[in-house]
């Protein structure tokens, strides 16, 4: 485009942060995520940690709610395994808290008649 806007295709991507994504289920109630960095070339960069996150859904009465979280301080599989139930409970009381603030933020609305 010669108007200076941006196309949406104009992405760059940043090749000094590439990651690997393997996948690892228990079918029934939780995913986790391993993000293995990697080089250009797809050898492993051994001067990167690997990154953890996990995956839940929660029954709601609207539905099923994805609830996805980074796992703090995880450095292998059996680790983020044992810290994924106090990740997802930490996001989902962030979840909860942002929810009633907006609540709390749409109530003290002042209305004016004409608007």
């Amino acid at each position: 485009m010669s108007d200076g806007t941006t196309k949406m295709t104009d992405i760059k991507i940043d090749t000094n942060n590439l990651y690997k994504e393997e996948a690892f289920t228990d079918l029934t109630f939780a995913t986790i995520r391993r993000l293995s960095p990697v080089k250009l070339d797809g050898s492993p960069d051994d001067s990167r940690e690997a990154i953890f996150t996990g995956m839940t859904q929660l029954m709601s009465p609207n539905g099923p709610v994805p609830v996805q979280c980074l796992i703090e301080g995880a450095k292998t599989l059996s680790d983020a395994a044992e810290k994924l139930p106090a990740a997802i409970e930490k996001t989902i009381q962030a979840m909860i808290a942002e929810a009633k603030e907006m609540e709390r933020q749409e109530a003290s609305k002042i209305v004016i008649p004409g608007q």
